[in-house]
């Protein structure tokens, strides 16, 4: 053994980085703990049900018989028919890897889960209901309510691929399934494991105590006391996430306290009969356990007891529990006792965890909680010289030199024992130094539901209003990292916890469903958007943007590489600076390679962030920054071009340019000789360039006929007469570089279509894109062609305003900007995490931890507000049929469609398939327990497996006498597909639907 101040072998430690429950009286951890602190008695008692002698009593836990079914993409129909334990388990499960940031698919190893139920006559409640029996197969009942099932179920839905591995061995269950998880968990079997168990009877009893049992006659359960009769019967839910303490310091999880050993046996022969308890086996236990612990007994301040308050099992555990102390000190009256029974009752198979849970909490806080109804010990139990005292009252426990220790002790009828010591979490190491994190933050929440979305983002903004003490960065990178993206989705981008709780609840209406992860084009603007410091903000944030910048900046050399730096980089609090920037800005010298340079890096920007492109198409100056992203070109040789380009245009005579809304062929009879056509950006959007008196002139003439025109921010006429004078200087310069083949895709703005690797080799494509048209009109319309997200790629909106108003687009395409224009007063950073949160809602998946520069930690959040309902079965009496027999609610059923587009709430169209029609969709609907379901409705898609489909071929047979099997439904799985299968003289279609 080791001495007092030895802290234990951290090489077989295991840590609780987090719990879930449901409770007599909550289904909240921290309100559960709460009330074991204020001494509140969680059991419910019935007077009025009982004898005159004795009084029905229960500990009830709210609304166990509801389940948010679409969570775990559960039919109503299935839902119904999935055991209530099981349902709970599968919701602690869940909240316990959310509350712990864990998301299972990005774990680096794989999660097991251990856990058992308790005893269930939930199958035959099904059988007697009248919508279930003879429709239900026996076998699927056996499935959704077998208590073999309950961990693999939660494996599957879960997407857990460490063992699953259901433990039964009655009360004690939950806690040799904690055990059995550490072991697993030191064998390296698993990375993280679940453990725990569950026991609910739905409805829940109310049974007059019989005389002579183990239940208390008057309804309270009362550990260690004189007057003790009996325990209480109850319901509840426990889960631990548990993880090797190594690995969850390293992660920087929240350890609420550590297990150091843990030991299980059983009692043999050695007792007076199979329910008795045994001293021998129990001492044995519990001496194993702080062996494997490695620290004595004296040092345990603690132990959370079975303790049922029955006469004989009460002075038996204390007997044992005292001959273990015995072992390694004399003291007596140092170590408290208690049990959780007082408050709740006996929770059967879930008692074991639900004792741990309070003891971690207890270790953690440094409060142990009273044990109630507690007045003068039971004589037989020999406290006055044992080592132990009853924790009758709520209690500070200080830490001293030795951290908090205590034991957990459960003992299963048939003799399987069960002993875990736990001890507090060691202090957190100092943190180191990390950089700022302030600044906009990007808060992401998602659901299955538009409800649940709605739900999550006011309880987030209640927490955020609340509890403004954890840094917006770690709360924006708990959302991120540790929660699982569901299909409804909604962001927002706040400064500070205030802002962030505002703006969650101004955008609970913003949750679109997401769309599948789509074609992502890069939109490349050209010149007219530049100003100022554009580029400061991204520079101080993104070392991907940082490095692109100071790459440019390098290859450009001398003043042009510092005068760019100094263009993006300046602020605005070097007011004289900055005016300067702007005015040099309108050069074209000095204003292309500053967009080139600021492109490159925001598109590098983008990459970093996970947001590759699967197309680009640049505009004009911005095809050199679509080149240089699609591997055509070199950033060196890209800026030989940018800068040379910038030369001659700028060496052209005085010029400019005019954006006219008219159409190419409106337009081309009213120009001169001097005027040309630069760019076609829309059916009637033209951009106009000349000599910049001709082009004036042509403005006012334009004017005159009320046609609007708008000068753009750029000094030299492009893409018209003018810049033939420079074509064979740029052709020299184009001779120097070497451009590749494209590696994505590059839509050219000269003539609409991919560019190819032949081109690209031609100086003549090069030479000419500065004198030609540019036919951005027609190169949307190639970048339209499939769904996706268009995404500009540099200052402003102008090519995203182009996009929305292109012909081609459809809601299949989303476009949007990634910086805002110089006049609006809106931050870079926050605009580029307010792009960032569109793409993530439209299902593209972000690199977080880029996002982040700097460590962030994970901080406790609400979990997701579960949208439950009542599934339960009906009562056994005789009830007429209905077509579309739905689970019965508590609460009314969703409202149908306000415009009737289902087959099965339709009116039948006259004739015999219209009336076939809706006959099969009534039979989905009872199979999946909906109201309706559209004709074109996947089957699977809607809640149903291959079991389910088993019962859609039974009522189908039934319905309209022609068997089908399962394959058929796989083929056809929606009403309109299914029903050829039905007329006679239809051929079916045998091509499965994708």
């Amino acid at each position: 053994m080791s001495n007092t101040d030895d802290l234990g072998d951290d090489s077989a430690a295991v840590a609780v980085i987090s719990m879930a429950g449901r409770y007599p009286g909550t289904a909240d951890t921290e309100e559960f703990w709460q009330h074991l602190v204020a001494g509140k008695d969680l059991i419910t008692r019935f007077p009025e049900a009982g004898d005159g002698r004795a009084v029905p009593a229960y500990g009830i836990v709210p609304d166990a018989d509801c389940f948010d079914a679409g969570f775990f993409g559960y039919s109503p129909a299935e839902a119904l028919l999935l055991d209530p334990q099981q349902r709970l388990f599968l919701e602690c499960c869940a909240e316990a890897l959310e509350r712990a940031g864990c998301v299972p698919a990005g774990q680096p190893g794989p999660i097991g889960v251990y856990a058992g139920s308790g005893a269930s006559s939930y199958a035959e409640q099904l059988r007697a209901d009248p919508s279930v029996a003879g429709v239900v197969p026996d076998w699927h009942l056996q499935l959704a309510t077998g208590v073999d099932f309950l961990t693999t179920r939660a494996a599957y839905k879960l997407g857990l691929t460490g063992p699953a591995v259901t433990v039964q061995t009655a009360c004690s269950t939950s806690l040799v399934a904690v055990h059995l998880a550490v072991q697993a968990l030191v064998a390296g079997e698993c990375f993280l494991a679940l453990a725990g168990g569950v026991s609910l009877r739905t409805p829940h009893p109310v049974v007059i105590p019989p005389e002579g049992g183990i239940f208390a006659p008057d309804g309270y359960c009362r550990p260690f006391d004189a007057e003790a009769q009996g325990t209480v019967a109850a319901d509840g839910a426990g889960v631990v996430l548990l993880k090797r303490l190594s690995d969850a310091l390293a992660d920087g999880d929240r350890v609420h306290a550590v297990i150091r050993g843990s030991a299980v046996n059983n009692d043999g022969v050695d007792k007076v009969g199979f329910t008795a308890p045994s001293v021998t086996g129990q001492t044995t236990a519990i001496r194993t356990a702080y062996a494997v612990a490695g620290i004595d007994m004296d040092t345990v301040g603690y132990v959370e007891t079975h303790g049922t308050g029955t006469p004989m099992g009460d002075p038996i555990e204390i007997s044992a529990l005292t001959h273990a102390f015995r072992a390694d000190t004399d003291r007596v009256g140092f170590c408290r006792i208690g049990s959780v029974k007082s408050n709740i009752g006996h929770t059967d198979t879930a008692s074991g965890v639900i004792s741990l849970i309070k003891t971690v909490l207890a270790v953690e806080h440094g409060v142990i909680p009273a044990t109630l109804h507690f007045t003068r010990p039971n004589k037989e139990l020999g406290l006055d010289s044992g080592p132990f005292v009853v924790n009758d009252r709520t209690t500070e426990w200080p830490r001293t030199d030795t951290p908090r220790r205590a034991g957990v002790n459960s003992l299963g009828i048939g003799g399987t024992n069960a002993h875990v010591v736990v001890e507090q979490a060691p202090p957190p190491a100092a943190a180191a130094e990390r950089e700022d994190a302030a600044g906009p933050q990007l808060l992401v929440l998602s659901a299955p539901t538009p409800q649940g979305l709605a739900a999550s983002a006011e309880s987030l903004a209640d927490r955020l209003a609340e509890h403004p003490g954890a840094p917006l960065a770690d709360v924006a990178w708990t959302l991120q990292t540790g929660r699982t993206a569901h299909d409804h989705r909604l962001h927002v981008v706040a400064e500070d916890h205030a802002g962030a709780a505002r703006l969650l609840r101004g955008a609970t209406g913003r949750g679109p469903r997401r769309t599948d992860p789509a074609e992502v084009t890069f939109l490349f603007p050209g010149q007219g958007g530049q100003h100022p410091g554009m580029g400061r903000e991204l520079y101080a944030w993104s070392p991907a943007f940082r490095e692109r910048v100071d790459t440019c900046v390098a290859v450009l050399g001398g003043q042009l590489g510092e005068d760019v730096r100094t263009a993006l980089l300046v602020g605005p609090d070097d007011p004289e600076r900055f005016a300067a920037v702007r005015e040099r800005l309108d050069a074209m010298e000095l204003a292309q390679p500053v967009l080139f340079t600021l492109e490159y890096a925001l598109a590098g920007l983008w990459q970093s962030l996970g947001i590759s492109p699967t197309r680009v198409l640049g505009h004009s100056l911005g095809a050199y920054a679509a080149a240089c992203t699609a591997g055509v070109l070199t950033p060196k040789d890209a800026l030989t071009l940018v800068v040379e380009r910038g030369k001659l245009l700028g060496s052209l005579p005085t010029g400019a340019m005019l954006a006219v809304a008219l159409s190419p062929a409106e337009l081309g009879p009213l120009l001169t000789d001097e005027l040309s056509i630069a760019a076609v950006n829309g059916a009637s959007q033209c951009v106009v360039s000349g000599p910049a008196e001709a082009t004036e002139r042509f403005r006012r003439e334009l004017e005159g006929r009320e046609v609007d025109t708008r000068r753009l921010h750029i000094s030299s006429a492009a893409h018209s007469h003018l810049v033939e004078a420079v074509l064979d200087e740029f052709d020299a310069t184009v001779r120097a570089v070497r451009p590749h083949s494209p590696v994505v895709p590059w839509i050219s703005d000269s003539h609409g279509r991919a560019v190819t690797a032949d081109e690209v080799r031609d100086r003549g494509y090069w030479t000419g894109h500065l004198r030609h048209t540019v036919r951005f009109d027609e190169a949307l319309t190639t970048a339209l062609r499939e769904p996706g997200v268009l995404l500009e790629v540099g200052p402003g909106h102008t090519l995203a305003t182009l996009t929305r108003r292109h012909r081609s687009m459809t809601d299949r395409h989303r476009v949007l900007s990634s910086l805002p224009h110089a006049v609006e007063e809106t931050s870079a950073h926050a605009a580029v995490l307010d792009t960032a949160g569109e793409l993530w809602r439209h299902g593209l998946p972000l690199s977080w931890d880029r996002i982040h520069p700097s460590e962030r930690h994970r901080v406790p959040l609400p979990t997701y507000p579960f949208q439950r309902r009542r599934y339960a079965p009906a009562p056994a009496v005789p009830a007429p049929r209905t077509a579309a027999a739905a689970p019965r609610t508590a609460g009314p059923l969703p409202e149908p469609p306000a415009q009737d587009t289902t087959a099965a709430a339709a009116s039948p169209t006259p004739g015999h398939t219209g009336d076939t029609a809706a006959r099969l969709a009534r039979v989905f609907c009872e199979v999946l327990g909906l109201d309706a379901i559209g004709p074109d409705d996947n089957f699977f898609e809607a809640g149903g497996d291959s079991l389910i489909a088993t019962r859609l071929a039974t009522l189908i047979h039934r319905e309209f006498g022609v068997k089908v099997t399962v394959r058929t439904i796989l083929l056809a799985p929606s009403v309109s597909r299914l029903l050829p299968r039905l007329l006679p003289g239809e051929r079916p279609d045998e091509r499965p639907e994708k």
